[in-house]
């Protein structure tokens, strides 16, 4: 009787194939962020590449004020974000809060940066950002970021609650999330 050798010769070549195309690539790479979908007022000039994408989770805080200018007339003002920055598996990797609108990496490194442009985001969530990172302090991650974008935002308006003299310097805290994808010049 004559044994038929080729197709597992074939699995063999297959998996070496496999293993070889595997070899060059980490085990966590996964597609890089794309911003072909964004506003084009929210996306980060050419010449630039993605460094870190993270998901901030957390809250931000409204407080009702008088209307800058307008005397009797009140708004939900926004007071400051507090969230944890976590990477695409979950793991903790720093935090996000303000003012000024900070991100801290636990890994020491952090900035500050200037809002250049929003755009309007899903009904019920804030909008999308793009701001332009102002010098990092400390060694680490976010060294030589030049960009960062919030997009993906998901709740964190302010609240649907009156905001009148009676209410004036009242404080609301509001659930939010939002992807910060860091971009470092190419």
């Amino acid at each position: 009787m004559h044994k038929n050798t080729r197709p597992a010769a074939a699995l063999a070549t297959l998996a070496a194939a496999l293993l070889a195309a595997c070899a060059g690539t980490p085990m966590n790479a996964a597609p890089g962020f794309s911003q072909s979908m964004l506003p084009a007022a929210v996306q980060v000039p050419a010449g630039h590449r993605v460094a870190m994408e993270t998901v901030g989770v957390g809250r931000i805080t409204y407080e009702c004020r008088e209307k800058a200018g307008v005397a009797s007339q009140f708004e939900w003002v926004f007071a400051g974000p507090e969230a944890t920055l976590q990477d695409r598996s979950g793991r903790r990797v720093g935090r996000y809060f303000g003012p000024p609108a900070t991100w801290a990496l636990d890994d020491g490194s952090s900035l500050t940066a200037t809002q250049l442009a929003v755009a309007p985001a899903e009904p019920g969530s804030i909008p999308l950002q793009l701001v332009k990172a102002n010098p990092v302090m400390g060694a680490g991650a976010l060294a030589g970021v030049t960009h960062i974008q919030r997009v993906a935002t998901k709740g964190g308006v302010a609240p649907a609650l009156p905001c009148g003299a009676a209410e004036k310097g009242r404080r609301e805290v509001v659930n939010y999330q939002a992807d910060y994808i860091f971009w470092k010049a190419a």
